[in-house]
């Protein structure tokens, strides 16, 4: 193992919870680029993987919504995750760059949100999600 793994290895083992939904979001947003860059080069078949990825992770961000502690934001996290999966899940079917780059759009705000909540003194106390 080279030590570019072994460090990403080590932040993923020794992260709080709140980073590694930090590390789900950027690597959403990391495989939604690549596809879109196989998509805009002409290699669509390079960008069913990273839209895949993308989709499962998105999913499973939708899955772990606690609407018990905070059901209204929940609700419109919900709503987003579902138009981003809907939208990767077209991408990949009509190999359209157009549908990534809406689920880019959506996604990002969430992914930039996330990032500075968990930059913030106490987070880990107060997290709803």
């Amino acid at each position: 193992m080279n030590a570019l793994r072994k460090y990403g290895q080590m932040q993923k083992e020794t992260a709080s919870p709140e980073r590694l939904m930090v590390m789900l979001f950027e690597a959403a947003l990391r495989h939604m680029r690549t596809a879109e860059r196989a998509l805009v080069e002409k290699r669509p078949g390079e960008a069913v993987k990273p839209l895949t990825q993308a989709s499962d992770i998105v999913m499973e961000l939708h899955s772990t919504l606690d609407t018990a502690r905070a059901p209204e934001l929940c609700a419109t996290l919900g709503s987003v995750y579902s138009f981003v999966a809907a939208r990767l899940t077209l991408a990949s079917l009509n190999k359209d760059v157009k549908l990534v780059r809406e689920a880019e759009r959506a996604f990002l705000p969430l992914v930039e949100a996330f990032q500075q909540a968990v930059q913030q003194p106490g987070v880990a106390a107060r997290s709803a999600l």
